[in-house]
Formats: C-alpha cells, sequence, structure tokens
C-alpha cells in the first residue's frame, strides 16, 4: 500500500469510536523507550478500549482529516489555523506514508490561508519523523497529561514555501 491508495476527508462525528481505537492502538505499539509504560498509558487516557465519547472533545472535528483506504479510517489529524494538535495512523498503516500525507495536508491548508509558518508538540518518539518533514526543533516543553502526569515533548515549527500574489 501506498500513500496514492489512501485519501483524506473531513473526520465526522460517526468517525469517533474509531478514531479513539486509532488513538489507543498507536499509543500502545510505543515501546517504553521515551516514556514510561505509566506515561503511556496517561497518555491514552487510561483506556484499553475505545470510547469515542471524549476523543473529539479535545480535537476540534471542523479540522479534524481522517486518511480512508477504501471505506477504513487508518489514521487522522488535528489542526487549528497553523498548529497541528494530533496525529496518529494505526500501527498496520505506519511506515507507507499515511502520516507523510496528514501532515502534507495540514501544510498546504496553512498555505492556502497565507500563513508562512506551522507549529506542532511531539512527542519524543515522532521528533525524527517531523525532523525528515523540514520540521525544526525548537525548545523540549512539558506536556500535560491527566491525573498530574507530565511528559518531556519538543516544540518543533517549519517554515512553509508561500507563492506571492
Amino acid at each position: 500500500m501506498s500513500a496514492n491508495e489512501i485519501y483524506l476527508r473531513p473526520a465526522q462525528e460517526t468517525d469517533a469510536w474509531v478514531l479513539s481505537a486509532i488513538h489507543i492502538a498507536a499509543i500502545k505499539a510505543l515501546p517504553a523507550t521515551f516514556y514510561t509504560e505509566k506515561e503511556l498509558l496517561a497518555w491514552r487516557n487510561y483506556r484499553d478500549k475505545p470510547d469515542g465519547s471524549n476523543i473529539l472533545k479535545s480535537m476540534k472535528v471542523e479540522t479534524c482529516k481522517v486518511a480512508m483506504k477504501g471505506d477504513v479510517v487508518i489514521g487522522f489529524t488535528s489542526f487549528i489555523v497553523d498548529e497541528l494538535i494530533g496525529l496518529y495512523v494505526h500501527p498496520k498503516y505506519q511506515g507507507k506514508g499515511i502520516g507523510r500525507a496528514l501532515v502534507q495536508h495540514f501544510c498546504d491548508e496553512a498555505t492556502a490561508q497565507s500563513i508562512d509558518k506551522v507549529i506542532t508538540t511531539a512527542s519524543l518518539y515522532a521528533e525524527g519523523f517531523y525532523l525528515r518533514l523540514g520540521f525544526t526543533a525548537l525548545q523540549k516543553a512539558p506536556h500535560y497529561l491527566r491525573k498530574g502526569i507530565v511528559v518531556p515533548v519538543t516544540k518543533m515549527s517549519k517554515t512553509l514555501a508561500t507563492t506571492p500574489r
């Protein structure tokens, strides 16, 4: 499978359960290399099973895009204007250009709004991914999870090519 075999569409309320399932699966697939098991559990909101009632509360459904392969949601991203809020791809589909396509869509949307710089907060796992996509690490920062758990993340930015008007 390649990124050419997928398409992106706006998320719908009916996608909430599968978005929660992807979020949980992606975090469960991470080794306890950069974060402890306790921190990873907090990152997935202490869930082992999907719960669609909460995931869309933390994301703006208007700016949440899903990656589809046929009629199956395989990943998603959420962004607000110039900030990429979240990016998750189901572990079965990672490494196939899906995340890259979702980030490119976000950058294209920002460019269309004449935004010349975008930002994101990357987990320590995702830092290398964003560096390969042209983002620059700005600084380490704390990320506050539930129950008072704080994990280190990396604030990152990318300058976009803008077309003169």
